[in-house]
């Protein structure tokens, strides 16, 4: 904790930058509603520490674009110790509500009894998964039924943009047209890796068009989870005049089993870019979804598709 004099017990303290003034300076964000129910980020996949802090980063995101949001993660395949289960942390959070209300009971402050959802699930997923959703709304029953949950994150303009930096990132594509700078491996045919069967394709397939419109080569979905799927659809695109293909994963990371997108990298025959983790858009797309459930202003993603 910082004094007014420095920072106690030698941490560093971060000071405020002068705001800007004029009409063109950013608006400060929107606080979180007093008694605003609790993000709750419902993490798919095998637990792990690396996929807890991808979440945690996420989370920050979220927290940093509505101060005050309070925010937890579930594990879907939770062990209930060290990655909490999704059940278990919406079971906590209604537990949490009721023992503030009873608090400011005791205190003597005018309160309304707690109403609504005590959580917003949102899951971390890009595109739909039948499969993971039937768990995430089991664990939501299991909890009581005090929760409320969004749809998945996608499709989205600004998963477009997070493919783009990805492939960009891994000397696949040009990272702004604008610039007309070419890179010798940049590719003429993306192939968009995705699981969940053929409506996470169909769906998939949307944000291709948009990411197809910002490389200006063609874009073509596949399921890394049906067999043949991958092969299949890097011969259209070569069969179409593509040369160089490039793999692009329209995953999040941590519903990504191991070591499948390298399997699906030789089955195609081209390099493949990383998943799109905790870049800063997916963040937003979070908050979005849980914004848009309360009906909070919006000003870090643009409209959903």
């Amino acid at each position: 904790m910082s004094t007014p004099t420095g920072p106690a017990n030698g941490l560093p303290v971060r000071m405020p930058r002068p705001r800007p003034s004029g009409r063109h300076r950013r608006p400060d964000p929107a606080a979180a509603p007093e008694g605003a129910p609790a993000l709750v980020l419902a993490v798919p996949g095998a637990p792990s520490a690396a996929i807890r802090s991808l979440a945690e980063e996420l989370v920050s995101i979220a927290r940093s674009e509505l101060p005050g949001l309070e925010a937890a993660i579930g594990f879907v395949d939770g062990d209930g110790e060290e990655y909490p289960t999704l059940a278990g942390v919406l079971t906590a959070a209604a537990e949490l509500r009721e023992e503030r209300y009873r608090i400011a009971v005791a205190a003597g402050r005018e309160v309304e009894a707690p109403q609504g959802p005590a959580a917003i699930v949102v899951p971390l997923l890009a595109g739909p998964d039948s499969a993971v959703m039937r768990r995430i709304r089991q664990a939501v029953m299991d909890s009581g039924n005090t929760a409320e949950l969004t749809d998945v994150l996608g499709p989205h303009p600004l998963l477009a943009e997070a493919l783009h930096v990805r492939l960009s990132e891994a000397g696949l594509a040009r990272a702004d047209r604008a610039r007309l700078f070419t890179v010798a491996t940049a590719a003429d045919g993306i192939l968009l890796a995705t699981v969940g069967g053929e409506e996470a394709v169909q769906a998939a397939g949307i944000t291709g068009m948009l990411l197809a419109a910002r490389l200006a080569v063609p874009v073509m979905a596949a399921a890394l989870d049906q067999e043949g799927s991958i092969a299949s659809v890097a011969e259209q695109l070569r069969d179409a005049g593509a040369v160089q293909l490039a793999l692009a994963p329209y995953l999040i990371g941590p519903e990504l089993a191991e070591g499948l997108l390298d399997e699906a990298s030789k089955e195609a025959g081209c390099p493949a870019a990383e998943a799109l983790g905790a870049y800063p858009a997916i963040g937003k797309l979070v908050l979005s979804q849980y914004a848009a459930v309360l009906g909070l202003p919006q000003h870090g993603a643009a409209p959903a598709l």
